[in-house]
């Protein structure tokens, strides 16, 4: 039995804050047939017991042997979008306490106010009330978006309630949390999933929904998740509410990504032909598709690394493919990068010429 109240109640954003799911496959077996329709698939088909992950066994079994040992510390969860780090300790939550477990965590992300005040309020009011046995948890979700002053008090309040609650902080990256945080938690890193792996659970929701999913729509979708459960399952859901049929072409069309005959023809014209047409003739397609230039450069610079060519052509290349996605984050017009983009394809063109020149010499 808690000596304290139920924590407050929390502005959710929609991850990892799903009800319990008492069987394999998510949600599916908790919910009503309507209930399951409407929701995110990354909800619906969300692990609920550590078994179930389908990725990162040794962390999973370090995780299980601190539990079973009662030995559990505070953690911290990291690396790239939709690799299972929610997943994990929401798992572990419910192997800690069961179908109750709701009632013994506190759990905060990036839709829930991060500052000094939360820190001094709210994690400290829910830390400082003990259990009658055991320890209770806090899940900080995205812990790298809190403030470094809020990061900064969280240091004392681990230290004084360590004996009432442990801490699971996550985040994308590491090198936002402070040191001295990073130091009083056990550290796992999250590596983006396997191909393998993703495919697997793949088919499972596939056939648990009726997706007529094509091999080339597989092979399209698992090289655009790019390792991201989450971002395959909502690309998946997206495509089969839209279409029939989930292959390459409405894949790609479904993600406003540029397919992959696209950037060859466009790689084409970069090395090609002269800076007026090869622009004129981007301009054209990217305006034809819908595309977005921060996407074209990511498809450019995968295959200029994978291509034949000189090296001082591709690391002058590769520098200013950085430079002009940079300025685009910044703000900068498009139109006048992707002349940009079209002008550093020109003289990378023109660095090669003099390099083979040099050699014949």
């Amino acid at each position: 039995m808690d000596v304290d109240s139920a924590p407050p109640a929390r502005r959710d954003k929609g991850k990892g804050k799903a009800p319990d799911a008492p069987e394999h496959g998510g949600l599916v077996g908790s919910l009503t047939a309507a209930q399951s329709d409407a929701l995110p698939w990354v909800e619906k088909y969300r692990p609920s017991q550590l078994d179930e992950l389908i990725s990162h066994a040794d962390i999973i079994s370090t995780i299980n042997r601190f539990i079973d040992e009662n030995r559990l510390p505070h953690l911290l969860l990291y690396g790239p979008p939709g690799t299972g780090k929610t997943s994990t300790i929401l798992a572990c939550a419910r192997k800690l306490y069961g179908d109750k477990f709701r009632s013994m965590i506190l759990e905060l992300n990036a839709s829930d106010d991060r500052g000094i005040d939360v820190v001094r309020e709210q994690i400290k009011s829910f830390a400082s009330t003990r259990k009658l046995s055991g320890f209770k948890l806090i899940i900080l979700d995205e812990a790298d978006a809190m403030t470094q002053v809020a990061q900064n008090a969280l240091r004392r309040v681990i230290e004084q309630y360590t004996k009432n609650v442990r801490f699971c902080l996550i985040c994308n990256y590491v090198g936002k949390i402070i040191p001295a945080l990073q130091s009083r938690c056990t550290r796992f890193r999250f590596a983006p999933l396997q191909e393998s792996q993703i495919s697997d659970r793949l088919n499972y929701i596939v056939a648990t929904e009726g997706v007529n999913l094509t091999e080339s729509g597989r092979a399209a979708l698992l090289r655009l998740s790019g390792g991201d459960m989450r971002r395959a399952l909502n690309i998946l859901q997206a495509v089969h509410a839209g279409y029939d049929e989930a292959n390459e072409a409405n894949i790609y069309a479904c993600t406003g990504a540029p397919m992959p005959a696209d950037v060859d023809q466009m790689i084409a014209w970069l090395f090609n032909l002269d800076f007026t047409s090869a622009l004129k003739s981007l301009k054209m397609l990217k305006n034809e598709k819908g595309l977005a230039l921060v996407d074209l450069l990511t498809e450019l610079t995968a295959a200029i690394s994978s291509m034949d060519m000189p090296r001082a052509s591709r690391i002058f290349l590769l520098d200013k493919l950085a430079e002009i996605e940079y300025n685009i984050s910044s703000g900068a017009n498009e139109d006048i990068q992707l002349a940009a983009t079209t002008a550093a394809f020109r003289l990378s063109v023109d660095i090669a010429e003099k390099a083979s020149q040099s050699n014949a010499a």
